[in-house]
């Protein structure tokens, strides 16, 4: 029999990919894997397969807004997720959100580039997140260049105290982009704390690497962890979805978010 209590969920706001590799459908499936139910309030909408994007449609604030509000006061919301914004009105629609529920975490994915490198913020853009969206932010997520881009700094221990300062509470640095052997991703506290991970570079480019991260860590905020657990737990899920990744289409893989209910699949 179902229970009357309802599961934790993830509010995401975050863009439209239609190739599920990165975007909303790929914060829904790492929040569900992990447990948590997400709720998906698309900013923009886009044109973009896996192997890039042709066009970005940013939808209206207020409704944007109406969605948001309406699922916070129906669901049980125990964080919330930022991906890819499309407009910098779009920042004061979710800060107004972010400011009414102070209680709830929120993890943002500063989107500023597709996987191939196409721009997604403008400086406005920017801006706006710098001012206003960063003092609101419990966890940071940029790659490497999203770090160098935001705090105009290069060494990511200088990039993220830039970061800190800007009022985010954690920023987690990935390496990605780096052409190393590893990759290394590091974490830092506004209160001293740091940690870093070193990760087997896999082969192949793969489109959605940073959505799915950002929403593991998110959906395991939301089931009760502290923001080094989360971070610790949800890179080693990024890193099986990436080593178990399929090819959905002609250019990057796709991660394989779901490959625990895959694998029982074909057993």
């Amino acid at each position: 029999m179902p229970s009357d209590e309802r599961i934790p969920a993830v509010l995401c706001a975050a863009g439209h990919d239609p190739s599920s590799g990165a975007g909303i459908g790929a914060d829904a499936e790492a929040i569900r894997a992990v447990g948590a139910h997400p709720l998906s309030v698309v900013t923009c909408l886009t044109a973009q397969d896996s192997c890039g994007l042709r066009r970005l449609w940013p939808q209206p604030a207020a409704e944007v807004d109406e969605q948001c509000r309406l699922l916070l006061a129906d669901a049980r919301v125990a964080a919330i997720k930022i991906g890819l914004l499309g407009s910098a009105a779009m920042v004061r629609t979710l800060l107004g959100v972010i400011q009414d529920h102070p209680d709830l975490p929120v993890v943002l994915d500063p989107v500023l580039a597709t996987g191939t490198g196409q721009s997604l913020a403008d400086a406005a853009l920017c801006n706006q997140m710098r001012q206003r969206l960063f003092p609101a932010v419990t966890l940071l997520t940029p790659n490497v260049p999203e770090a160098q881009t935001l705090s105009a700094s290069v060494a990511p221990d200088n990039c993220a105290e830039r970061l800190l300062r800007m009022g985010c509470l954690w920023v987690l640095i990935t390496g990605t982009h780096a052409p190393d052997e590893f990759v290394t991703n590091r974490l830092y506290g506004r209160n001293g704390t740091s940690a870093s991970w070193d990760w087997p570079r896999l082969p192949g480019e793969y489109h959605g690497s940073g959505c799915t991260l950002a929403s593991a860590i998110a959906g395991r905020l939301a089931l009760g962890l502290t923001v080094p657990e989360a971070v610790a737990d949800a890179q080693a899920y990024t890193w099986e979805t990436l080593s178990r990744a399929r090819r959905t289409g002609r250019c990057q893989l796709t991660p394989n978010r779901l490959f625990a209910l895959d694998r029982g699949m074909n057993q």
